[in-house]
Order: C-alpha cells, then sequence, then structure tokens
C-alpha cells in the first residue's frame, strides 16, 4: 500500500495548493483503491475533494464489501477522520503513514460522532445494492445507475452523476453522505475521481447528467451546474428524474 502512494499522488490536481496527496485503501477483497486530492480554481474550497475521500470512493464505487485499511502520504486531517470512521462502520481500520508505525483510526478519533448517533445502522459500504433496466442512452443509465446505488440514510436525497468524455468514456458517481454533514461528497465530484485516475483532462468533459428526484429535500442541481461553469463550460447538461 505504501509503495502505491506516489502513483494515487500522480492522480492530484491541487490548483490551489500545489500539495500532492495520495491514499490506497485497502478492502477486505483485497482489492486496493487508489486517490488523490481534486481542487477547484475558483470555487469555494467545500468543493474540495480529500484523498482519503477519494479513495473511499473508488472503493464505494467498486461495490468494496467493507475497508480494512488506508495508506495515506500524510496524515489525514479531522475532516478525513469523520469520513474514514463512517466507512469503517464500527471496525477499527488500520492507519499507515511512509516512516511511522500503523495507527488505528481510535486512537485518531476517540470520540466519535457516527451514524448511530442519527439511528442510522447501515454503513455506507453495506448499502443495498439496486440494479435498473436498462436503457438505450449509457450516459442516462450510468447516472440512474449512480443515483439508485447512492447512500444518502440522513437528507433521503439520492443522486447520481454520469459523465462522457470527449473520448466516448463514461464516468458514474454516487453521492455519498456522513453523519457529520459537511465531508458529504456531491455525485460529481465522485465521478470526476474516476475521471482523474484515468487522466482524462475536465475541460475534456463533453455531457453530463445528473439524476435525482424532484421531490428530494435537497438537490445537487445548483452545485453541479456552477461547478461545470468553473471545469467544463463547453459540456453538455441534462437532469432528469431518478429512476424508482
Amino acid at each position: 500500500m505504501l509503495e502505491f502512494l506516489a502513483q494515487a499522488q500522480s492522480y492530484a490536481r491541487p490548483v490551489l495548493t500545489n500539495l500532492r496527496v495520495g491514499a490506497v485503501v485497502r478492502g477486505t477483497s483485497g482489492a486496493l483503491h487508489l486517490g488523490a486530492n481534486i481542487e477547484f480554481a475558483g470555487q469555494s474550497l467545500n468543493q474540495t475533494v480529500h484523498a482519503e475521500q477519494a479513495a473511499l470512493a473508488s472503493a464505494f464505487m467498486h461495490d468494496e464489501p467493507r475497508i480494512e485499511a488506508i495508506a495515506v502520504s500524510a496524515p489525514p486531517c479531522g475532516h478525513c477522520r469523520q469520513f474514514l470512521y463512517e466507512f469503517a462502520e464500527g471496525r477499527d481500520i488500520e492507519i499507515l503513514l511512509p516512516g511511522q508505525a500503523a495507527t488505528a483510526l481510535s486512537i485518531l478519533l476517540p470520540h466519535p460522532f457516527g451514524p448511530r448517533d442519527l439511528n442510522i445502522t447501515q454503513g455506507p459500504l453495506s448499502r443495498t445494492k439496486i440494479a435498473i433496466q436498462e436503457v438505450e442512452d449509457n450516459v442516462v443509465q450510468a447516472a440512474r445507475y449512480a443515483a439508485a446505488n447512492a447512500y444518502a440514510p440522513y437528507s433521503n436525497s439520492p443522486s447520481g452523476v454520469a459523465i462522457r468524455s470527449r473520448r466516448g468514456n463514461v464516468y458514474r458517481g454516487s453521492y455519498i453522505e456522513n453523519a457529520a454533514f459537511n465531508p458529504s461528497l456531491p455525485p460529481l465530484q465522485v465521478a470526476l475521481v474516476s475521471m482523474a485516475t484515468a487522466n482524462e483532462e475536465f475541460n475534456d468533459i463533453a455531457e453530463v447528467v445528473l439524476a435525482e428526484a424532484g421531490n428530494n429535500s435537497i438537490s445537487q442541481l445548483s452545485a453541479t451546474k456552477s461547478m461545470l461553469t468553473a471545469i467544463a463550460p463547453r459540456a453538455e447538461f441534462r437532469l432528469l428524474p431518478r429512476a424508482k
């Protein structure tokens, strides 16, 4: 895991800090999931994706059943410790840092606040996966699948995004909520994590489809359109109702 940190850092897009952070998550499946920090020029700082979040989002989108460890090139901030705690789902996962002895999440976050404090028992990786009917437009299908498999137990407002690049590749992103609310990851950012690790440039986004129900208590619409205006102003945008 530590040996893969340099590769993970190569995916970073630190347009504001010039600090490249990499993270590698190991799932109980044995798979490794890489992530890096992604920053957006001209956007508010809360739109930033931390490396730990990116690696965990990759595990989420690849249907990893559980995580057991994470390696990070720099110590996790409090924001990421909170995000890790929800993904740990009550397990004390291992934290690896270069040149340091391994430590446990419980040492870094001794008095956690999490899903059970809000009467939620199912974590992001143990959520029930939902299949949907295929449609002719694969970008629409990808967006609807991402929305159907989002993790939104606090707002009950699942949403998903699909990105089609000018190369014709499609990247999915599901909304991932957190008990502390602010560390939640919007669906566009989750899709951008996949695009970044595929080494595609954001200004090569050709189309974005957002799927969410009209009766959601919160909406990703304005944030998604605002972000696209900044990173991919030429991209076509579509909003469609989430499949039931």
